[in-house]
């Protein structure tokens, strides 16, 4: 492989437009949903001064994608996906108008800026579902990781720029002016999708209500592929999810260091853009499968790495590289979700991914909590990184098909 095809592919942007535009949209809208997000976050701190109504914030995003989005994945299944998609974007855009009026406005309420954000998530449900099974419309299958890889990077870019500027945002203007350029960048994301053919899933009509959920939920237990590739997300957040420990080991091992702590996200995040620059690296290798396991047991041996490390420019280290790691997981495990689900059941089951990318966390972050209150946050990431190796071995030994799966490529060779 040449230097030249070891960086991200570009190739999705050259030979589809509708792609292009859709990708755009979608990291100017980004840009403007991770400003709201520090801004919902300053609100409710200033009108509460409390880490419990905080927390609350991750409880009113989480729930509603828990509670509604295999709900939203049969409709998804059903209906036309591209009206889907602007019905449930311009729901979250009303959100932001709604969140911009209510600070504007002088509200001291918590709850109504909860509530908002609640309904927000909500719609949200299902414009991230719908977003995704557009790639496989899009683009031929040889050019899904690519594409994946291209989401994953504009993702990781408003993730860096974009809590700094929004902080900037609100130090000059306020939250309702966050709030408001949020509420605007949707319209950059309605643009990238206006365009858009009609995209109506072709095979059966999937039944309605909980039938049609089961049917979803039934063809993840019956594809080794797509169980597999669920599990291996499992396995890697829920055992080795570091964030709840970070301020832990931050007061044990490097001194309470605040400029410290804020560096250990940041490292994760150079180490996920770094693997995304480099995305061609993985993204054209023929075995999605054998990376993403890779990539998996790779997570977790680095973030023990970092429990074991006493200085803090190597621990460091090991954090971005835990991030790299999860940069080619997460487009590993995509693109064999999207080439592995028939285009009738994708709504539901990438609403099931959703789920598991949200509980799977959550649950971990709990996990490794408890296991530091019980011992050290020394033991909570060392173990949970060797646990997380044994079941990425687990998933591994159980589901040959992950190993052996090609993709289109690689089979028109052999």
């Amino acid at each position: 492989m040449g230097v030249r095809h070891a960086f991200l592919d570009l190739t999705p942007l050259r030979t589809s437009r509708p792609f292009r535009r859709l990708l755009i949209g979608q990291t100017f809208s980004g840009f403007g949903g991770q400003l709201a997000v520090v801004a919902v976050m300053f609100q409710v701190w200033q009108l509460t001064e409390s880490p419990v109504w905080t927390g609350a914030v991750g409880i009113a995003h989480a729930a509603p994608l828990l509670a509604f989005g295999l709900f939203a994945g049969n409709l998804i299944d059903r209906l036309d996906r591209r009206k889907f998609y602007l019905a449930a974007i311009t729901g979250q855009a009303v959100c932001s108008a709604v969140l911009a009026i209510q600070a504007l406005a002088g509200n001291d309420q918590v709850l109504i800026v909860l509530a908002i954000v609640a309904t927000q998530a909500a719609f949200g449900a299902g414009a991230g579902p719908a977003a995704r099974t557009f790639i496989p419309h899009l683009l031929p299958p040889q050019q899904a990781a690519a594409g994946l890889a291209l989401n994953r990077i504009s993702f990781q870019g408003t993730m860096l720029i974009g809590p700094a500027l929004g902080g900037l945002v609100i130090g000059w203007w306020g939250v309702g002016a966050c709030y408001l350029v949020d509420a605007v960048s949707f319209g950059c994301a309605f643009i990238g999708a206006f365009g858009l053919p009609a995209m109506r899933a072709t095979g059966d009509v999937p039944r309605p209500g909980l039938s049609g959920i089961v049917d979803g939920l039934a063809f993840i237990v019956r594809s080794p592929l797509v169980r597999g590739a669920l599990a291996t997300d499992l396995a890697a957040t829920l055992f080795s999810m570091p964030l709840s420990l970070f301020p832990l080991i931050n007061a044990e091992r490097f001194g309470n260091d605040p400029r410290t702590l804020g560096l250990f996200l940041t490292a994760i995040a150079v180490g996920g853009v770094g693997a995304s620059a480099f995305s061609g690296t993985f993204t054209r290798l023929p075995r999605p499968g054998v990376v993403m396991l890779v990539g998996s047991a790779g997570w977790g041996v680095a973030l023990a790495l970092f429990g074991l490390s006493s200085q803090p420019w190597l621990g460091l280290v090991f954090l971005a590289v835990a991030g790299a790691a999860d940069t080619m997981t997460v487009v590993s495990r995509s693109t064999i979700i999207q080439l592995s689900t028939p285009d009738a059941l994708r709504g539901r089951v990438f609403a099931a991914e959703q789920i598991v990318g949200v509980a799977g966390p959550d649950l971990g972050n709990v996990r490794g909590g408890v296991v530091a209150g019980a011992t050290s946050g020394l033991v909570a990431l060392v173990s949970g990184g060797v646990l997380c190796v044994l079941a990425v071995l687990a998933v591994a030994v159980s589901t040959p098909g992950l190993r052996k799966f090609v993709t289109e490529r690689e089979s028109a060779r052999t």
